[in-house]
């Protein structure tokens, strides 16, 4: 009785395990913009913060702050994606969100959707990269379908 206890603690833990990851994990609503259209996301509990990675080994979003939807800078397809790995970058906005917004929105529906647009910004000062990396994970993507 006593083996057969010290067998199946660990297996049971294991089990434990396995049932309480998805409510750590799993498909999001709309998440963030990549060149005008609208991504989901899977999350996963990971941190790469502390790996040491090159920069470049990493795909950037954008965090506007909660002012809208994050930017994306690349997609699965594009020649530059680095599979899901991404590096959270903080913005800021010296004259306002709406500032932003009003000089960055080239396509006219009410948000920064690309990182195009999100250049638009950066040009005429009224966004800025702070430099600071808020996150470092991995996650899939996949573009949230078009309603009919």
């Amino acid at each position: 009785m006593i083996r057969t206890t010290r067998l199946l603690a660990p297996t049971l833990a294991l089990v434990g395990l396995a049932l309480a990851a998805p409510a750590h994990a799993g498909v999001s609503g709309p998440a963030f913009w990549i060149d005008g259209s609208l991504y989901r996301t899977v999350a996963t509990p990971t941190d790469l913060s502390g790996t040491g990675a090159p920069a470049r080994t990493y795909d950037v979003i954008y965090d506007f702050g909660g002012a809208q939807r994050n930017v994306a800078d690349a997609k699965p397809g594009d020649t530059d994606y680095n599979g899901g790995r991404w590096s959270v970058r903080q913005l800021a906005f010296p004259t306002g969100y709406e500032a932003a917004l009003a000089s960055a929105d080239a396509n006219g529906n009410g948000a920064i959707d690309s990182t195009a647009e999100l250049g638009l910004a950066f040009a005429d000062g009224t966004a800025a990269d702070t430099g600071t990396v808020l996150r470092r994970f991995v996650c899939t993507v996949n573009r949230v379908p078009a309603s009919g």
